[in-house]
């Protein structure tokens, strides 16, 4: 399996690997933005962590990195943490999916759209991915309003099940393909 960027770098944000060094910071973000996240994210629910769950977590993270399975980014504007997100091989060995969230402070700002333009700009300098999915439970309209804005064909709904607060259960699946993301920024470029 391809190893995934450790960094990304766009016209405002350096996406980098959560390191344990980055472990107060990271703490200080979710615990800043926890109540912003609640409704949306479920790994929420396990905060807050004791700072030995928050570093073996950040280690597990590394060691998934390095076995190609998954990357988990901070989001930097200069040293401030705006959010994270990553790349998930869910889909199987050719697909990507990407996840964001963005800190309180620094919402409506096009963070995660900055985020989800670079990584899908990026995951596809991986070898072997083909294409790049985003999924967002269908209440969450603020994040598929994101694959929408980058030109993602909207593949679908399925009914699952709900995995935190305010979703309710339908999973709205967004894709890229590799072509057709090649296609939209020569045509942005151009």
């Amino acid at each position: 399996m391809s190893v995934l960027p450790e960094v990304v770098v766009g016209p405002r944000l350096v996406l980098r690997r959560w390191r344990v060094r980055d472990m107060e910071i990271l703490r200080d973000a979710i615990q800043e933005s926890i109540d912003h996240l609640r409704p949306w994210m479920s790994w929420i629910e396990f905060e807050p962590l004791s700072d030995r769950e928050r570093e073996a977590l950040i280690r597990t993270w590394g060691k998934d990195w390095i076995a190609g399975e998954e990357v988990v980014f901070g989001a930097f504007f200069g040293d401030q943490v705006v959010g994270g997100c990553g790349f998930h091989r869910r889909a199987g060995p050719n697909t990507l999916e990407i996840g964001y969230w963005v800190h309180v402070d620094h919402l409506r700002k096009g963070y995660a759209t900055e985020m989800a333009r670079i990584l899908t700009s990026a995951a596809f300098t991986v070898p072997g991915i083909e294409r790049v999915e985003i999924h967002h439970d269908k209440a969450n309209t603020r994040s598929g309003a994101i694959p929408e804005a980058l030109g993602f064909n909207l593949d679908g709904e399925s009914q699952v099940k709900p995995h935190a607060p305010a979703t309710i259960g339908i999973d709205v699946a967004w894709s890229m393909s590799k072509r057709r993301w090649q296609s939209i920024n020569t045509t942005l470029d151009g």
